[in-house]
């Protein structure tokens, strides 16, 4: 909540100090990077929050160690072959691709930090996997994310504009990777600290697993990624600037259902190798009725106050909130079913996840071609939240024909007396003024 709450007035600041056209370069380079990163990592991170929990708990020192050095190692050439094949075809990427030549001088910057970030996500989910989600966001969001505010201010009020908010996330994201590499390290055993030949074999199904992983991930990326690029194609970079904004601030709202993500994954991971399917279930619906009440309130205020929330980025900020409000909507749908997605991967059913989300990119790539030419900013907002909704639902039906898990309806119903109070107005006097 504290990284959330810096987080927004600092987009309050970058918005007035870099503009719409900077931050509309910003989204489209990181949506490059974005799409490199899932492909540089091969889906080992995700794997590496199951099985390091799997591992860690029944005492598999040998396939732990011997999964994690491998992993860093392919995460890591990956990022490299790829950041030099990206920097060797980057004038034909920014001028044929993305129709913007102005993101040309900036390539070499977002290139550092795909390697970087990569494999800042690899350690980060190791951590979890080890269940130490605390360590990892004192590291990430106590020290990162204030360090990045802190490096950018310092940046941006030399002159150096949108160079300078990316050497500031590319110089805390290299301190970041060092200090998670150091607590995974610690935790393990000693005598796989070493890179040695005599590592056991990790199992086959690892590989496949993340192999698969890989899939899910494209899918997920190409419906969260395909907007902007499609924005930037249709309209032009001060509405992809104005959208990325809108959007940011939507990515606020299921704030409690990603914190109670990054230590349930691995939780799931054990419990459904313990086979403890009920103590699964209660666990699942406490969480998603928790999540669902703690995000009301931050939605409601969203969507009622979008117009004065959006004005306060900058006017020219101002058209994007019919975005707020949409994405808003979407996203209380999605924190209604809670930990569907996770639950699917975690619990070995990726080829149901990925069947659901190829089901979910066809709708919404008809919907974004059908609905951006014509609603602009709009459309995109209409198309990604009925893909939400849509994707949200079809995994909330996978998961109750695998593993027999739905949300509790009774805790829905307790929570409409006190949503219904909070949206009315005490009078239509005090409502109109």
């Amino acid at each position: 909540m504290l990284t959330s709450v810096a987080g927004y007035f600092f987009r309050i600041y970058l918005a007035r100090a870099l503009g719409a056209d900077a931050l509309g370069l910003y989204a489209l380079g990181m949506t490059l990077v974005s799409i490199a990163s899932v492909l540089a990592c091969v889906g080992l991170p995700q794997a590496a929050a199951r099985y390091v929990a799997v591992y860690h708990g029944q005492g598999q020192t040998g396939l732990l160690s011997a999964f994690l050095w491998r992993a860093a190692g392919i995460v890591f050439a990956m990022s490299i072959i790829l950041s030099i094949a990206i920097y060797a075809a980057r004038a034909s990427i920014v001028r044929h691709f993305y129709h913007v030549p102005t993101l040309e001088p900036y390539i070499g910057l977002f290139l550092v930090l795909l390697i970087l970030s990569s494999l800042v996500t690899l350690l980060g989910q190791a951590l979890a996997g080890f269940q130490d989600v605390a360590r990892r966001t004192v590291i990430t969001s106590f020290l990162g994310n204030p360090l990045t505010i802190i490096l950018s201010l310092l940046l941006i009020s030399r002159g150096m504009a949108l160079r300078g908010y990316l050497m500031a996330q590319v110089l805390t994201t290299a301190l970041v990777m060092v200090l998670l590499a150091a607590e995974v390290w610690k935790r393990l055993p000693t005598s796989g600290r070493g890179l040695g030949l005599r590592m056991p074999r990790v199992p086959a199904e690892v590989w496949l697993y993340s192999v698969s992983l890989l899939g899910v991930q494209g899918m997920e990326l190409f419906l969260s990624q395909t907007d902007k690029i499609l924005l930037g194609w249709y309209l032009n970079i001060k509405q992809v600037g104005i959208y990325a904004v809108a959007l940011a601030l939507v990515n606020f709202v299921p704030l409690f259902l990603q914190a109670v993500n990054q230590i349930f994954g691995a939780v799931i991971a054990d419990l459904y190798a313990r086979r403890q399917v009920q103590q699964l279930q209660r666990l699942y619906q406490s969480l998603t009725k928790w999540v669902l009440a703690a995000t009301l309130p931050l939605a409601l205020v969203l969507i009622i106050f979008a117009v004065p929330i959006m004005c306060l980025f900058g006017p020219e900020f101002c058209p994007g909130w019919p975005v707020l409000v949409i994405g808003a909507v979407g996203q209380i749908v999605n924190c209604s079913v809670g930990s569907v997605g996770l639950l699917l991967f975690m619990s070995g059913g990726q080829g149901r996840a990925i069947r659901v989300q190829v089901v979910t990119a066809c709708v919404m790539l008809v919907c974004y071609f059908w609905w951006i030419p014509r609603w602009g900013m709009v459309g995109a907002a209409v198309a990604g939240a009925f893909a939400n909704i849509l994707i949200n639902f079809l995994y909330l039906r996978e998961v109750w024909k695998t593993l027999g898990l739905k949300p509790s309806l009774q805790s829905y119903w307790k929570l409409v007396p006190p949503t219904g109070l909070t949206v009315l107005p005490k009078s239509p006097r005090g409502f109109h003024d």
